[in-house]
Parts: C-alpha cells; structure tokens; sequence
C-alpha cells in the first residue's frame, strides 16, 4: 500500500515542476529610454520591452544622476590640509623673510628687491621718470 502512495507523491511533484517549466519567465527583458517622438521597439517572440519616455531637451544631456554635486564626504580636502600646512612653514623655508630658520636675512633682502623691481616697473609702465 505505501508504494502507490510514493508513485503518487512521486508523481504529482513531476506534474507540478512541469506545469512550472511551462510558466517561466521571457528570458530577454529590455529596459530602454527613448526620447521625443521616437517610437518603442516592438518585442519579438518571448521578450519583454519595456520604454521609458523622455523629452528632447533631455538626448545628450548628462544624467541627473551624474549633474547632482556630491555632498563632502566630512572635514576639509587635501587640497586646502596642504595650504594650511605650507602657510604654517612659511617663515622657515629658504627664501622666507623671517629671523626664524635659515636663509631668513637673505629671503628679506630678495623680497626688498622684488618689491623694488615691482615698483619700478609701475613706474615705466605709467611713464614716470
């Protein structure tokens, strides 16, 4: 008695992954946008195509996605650590006017004859004697 019942069992299962096979999914699903009066694909055989409409103005622009501007992701850049920090060593790099550091007599006199030369051109280019 309890074989025909497995054959049974056994049986409705194979019925069941059958009717199953039968409903499957397409296999190809499109997802497009198309823009303006542009026209949708038409599907063939067993695929699914969906459209997305959008308008002309729209073609060859960036995504939205990709215009938006990220948030900062926390504290200051790089960019703006590294000018901190060149700002704070100033007084002790070569060529600095400062009595700090080496070289700090020298980069006051370069300085001096930078500003000399700034203003004698001023003065040339304003037709000064």
């Amino acid at each position: 008695m309890r074989l025909p019942v497995a054959l049974a069992a056994s049986l409705l299962t194979l019925l069941s992954v059958g009717g199953a096979a039968d409903a499957q999914p397409p296999q190809t699903i499109f997802n497009l946008v198309v823009y303006g009066d542009d026209p949708c694909p038409k599907a063939k055989d067993d695929e699914i195509i969906v459209c997305a409409r959008k308008p002309e103005s729209e073609r060859y622009r960036i995504p939205k996605k990709l215009r938006e501007k990220p948030e900062p992701a926390g504290g200051p850049g790089w960019g703006s650590q590294v000018a901190t920090m060149e700002q704070a060593q100033r007084q002790t790099l070569p060529g600095s006017c400062s009595a700090i550091g080496s070289n700090g007599f020298t980069g006051c006199t370069a300085k001096a004859l930078e500003q000399w030369f700034a203003e004698r051109r001023m003065q040339e280019s304003r037709g000064e004697p």
